[in-house]
């Protein structure tokens, strides 16, 4: 039998809490170190503190150091119970896009198998503290750069998530045709009366709070109108997202927020997640006066992609899903996949369980009859 393959990975720490993992946390925010903007401290911190408390979820924080006692990545997960077996899920729930551990760059670009084999091991805690890894929405690559937990059994994502690539130097048009262009600009010009018009990304506390106002006052009714629970009713988001939102960061915001207003009223709204290579909206609304008739939601969306083309931005998505107002800008696809891994002999039944469900849902997704009855059952169960 040929000897187990060789890893850089030494050890494992598991940390317990938010401040025990802060200071290492912030340190790989950096250069050197390859991570999704969901992945910062201040939006996971934010999110823990007001939404996964109150669904008792124990933060389970890997660090993987090598010999000489380099931190090679960080792993952002939770703890939940379901069904019996201890479930560890990325920190962040169902508010993030993408699930991504912190990794030393260097480190990311020549992980092996045998890498993350030794991860894997490292998190089988003595006394089968996690049961099962359920690792969902984890992108194939980033920046370039293979994700190397794609090197773990692994099934194609629910649901796909569009995505606008943005060549640096490129005429506008190359992201947002001429067309297109010229369509926009014939509806924006219906709102250039309008006393105060503009689009902007939102900078000052009050007008952060003038626009999470009124997007709190006016995304219920329009989850209502499509028969969608109000997800964002739930508890503990609002306040989440009030922080997130309102968090400085020495560079930029935690998530940003783009609108377009009058005196009147906001129009519009987009909030998403940057760095200096791909920006990732979160949540949107638009309102419910008259002053929607004229797609205002597309008016701000080419508005927002210009603006985070000019700063060097290579790519941009909508989030997850196929709505058709994403694939009016965005023409790819970003591969993404998750993962359901036992660690335990409990959880090979629960990882088996947890693929399945995924499995099923993403065959629903992808069949327009099916997704149709799984619509018409979900209004009738909400009415």
């Amino acid at each position: 039998m040929a000897p187990p393959a060789t890893s850089r990975i030494e050890r494992v720490e598991i940390l317990r809490d938010m401040k025990a993992a802060e200071a290492i946390w912030r340190s790989m925010e950096s250069p050197e170190h390859l991570a999704t903007p969901y992945q910062r401290f201040d939006l996971q911190a934010a999110w823990q503190s007001h939404i996964g408390e109150r669904e008792g979820v124990r933060p389970f924080i890997a660090v993987a150091y090598d010999a000489a006692g380099l931190p090679l990545l960080l792993l952002p997960l939770g703890v939940r119970s379901e069904n019996g077996m201890a479930v560890a899920c990325y920190l962040g729930g169902k508010h993030i896009t993408f699930n991504m551990p912190l990794w030393w760059r260097d480190f990311a670009v020549t992980a092996t198998r045998a890498d993350m084999d030794a991860l894997l091991r490292g998190l089988q805690q003595p006394g089968g503290k996690v049961d099962v890894l359920a690792l969902v929405r984890q992108p194939q690559s980033w920046l370039g750069i293979a994700n190397p937990l794609a090197l773990l059994p692994s099934q194609i994502s629910t649901n796909d998530c569009p995505v606008l690539k943005m060549a640096p130097g490129a005429a506008p048009a190359d992201r947002v045709s001429i067309s297109m262009r010229k369509r926009l600009k014939t509806k924006e010009r219906k709102y250039e009366g309008l006393s105060g018009f503009r689009c902007f990304k939102v900078g000052s506390d009050a007008d952060i709070k003038r626009v999470l106002d009124a997007f709190f006052a006016i995304k219920p009714l329009r989850m209502a109108e499509q028969n969608l629970p109000n997800v964002f009713a739930e508890p503990g988001v609002e306040a989440f997202l009030r922080e997130a939102c309102g968090t400085r960061r020495a560079d930029d915001s935690t998530i940003d927020v783009h609108a377009m207003v009058c005196d009147e009223e906001v129009i519009a709204m987009f909030a998403g997640v940057s760095d200096g290579d791909r920006f990732s909206m979160m949540f949107n609304t638009y309102t419910m006066s008259e002053n929607a008739k004229y797609s205002p939601g597309l008016i701000l969306m080419r508005t927002i992609i210009d603006h985070y083309a000019e700063r060097g931005v290579t790519s941009l998505d909508l989030g997850i899903g196929g709505d058709d107002y994403k694939r009016l800008f965005c023409k790819d696809d970003e591969p993404i996949f998750d993962s359901f891994l036992p660690l335990t002999a409990r959880g090979r039944l629960g990882a088996i369980g947890l693929s399945s469900v995924a499995h099923a849902k993403r065959i629903v997704k992808q069949s327009p009859t099916l997704m149709q009855m799984a619509q018409l059952l979900r209004t009738t169960f909400n009415r």
